[in-house]
């Protein structure tokens, strides 16, 4: 009886002496973006300005995801759409994009510049916190551009992106550079994690590693390629 009331102690003081859970200090980050009052102008401004690295490399950026006429893309988190004439340039007329985003202000502002681009292949899909929204087998190339740091629940999503891509498709990552001692404070504390841990969860998921590849102008930012075998 002693041994067994010695043990449940034990067990209480480990319990007490065991650290919490880590709180996600990221548990707001999509909020802002949730809002009906969303301010697209402004994010427009910010997103396409020519201080932002993707912005002005955005060429270079959408020739790395080797697309054709014909094939079917997706920009996970499309944001205000900036890579939506690349890309429709590159599939053409016979292609698809899939303007992939979780705020309903961006996904209202989507429709309506491609509407008024004449972007008869953009369709705009509801993603939620774990779901991409996107059918299965209904892509050849998914698309992240700094968004995934956005991931709150990066193992559902991810499983989402691998069950909406066709065997053999790629998911392209394009993220910030987390490089503690290197990185801009506001780097550090906005992006949950870097190039090694990003290459591992995505590994984690099922995808594999083909190689991260170089373009003209990203410094802050890196593009990784990866297959659904």
């Amino acid at each position: 009886m002693l041994h067994r009331i010695a043990w449940l102690i034990l067990a209480l003081l480990a319990a007490c002496a065991a650290p919490p859970p880590p709180a996600s200090p990221r548990e707001d980050l999509n909020a802002r973006f949730l809002a009906p009052d969303l301010a697209v102008d402004e994010f427009t401004r910010v997103f396409e300005g020519e201080s932002r690295e993707v912005a002005r490399s955005r060429e270079g950026i959408a020739d790395a995801l080797g697309l054709r006429p014909g094939m079917a893309v997706a920009d996970v988190g499309a944001g205000t759409g900036l890579f939506l004439e690349p890309f429709a340039r590159r599939v053409g007329a016979s292609g698809r994009i899939y303007a992939v985003d979780l705020s309903p202000r961006f996904r209202e502002h989507l429709a309506l510049r491609a509407q008024r681009s004449g972007l008869a292949q953009v369709e705009v899909v509801a993603a939620s916190e774990s779901s991409s929204g996107l059918a299965p087998a209904s892509i050849d190339v998914a698309f992240v551009c700094d968004t995934y740091h956005h991931f709150d629940q990066p193992g559902p999503t991810l499983a989402s992106l691998r069950q909406a891509l066709r065997p053999g498709g790629a998911l392209v990552i394009v993220d910030f550079e987390r490089l503690p001692g290197t990185s801009a404070d506001w780097i550090l504390e906005h992006v949950r994690a870097g190039k090694p841990e990003v290459i591992r969860e995505i590994e984690a998921a099922g995808f594999a590693f083909e190689r991260e590849v170089p373009v003209e102008g990203l410094r802050d930012n890196y593009l990784l390629r990866f297959r659904r075998p």
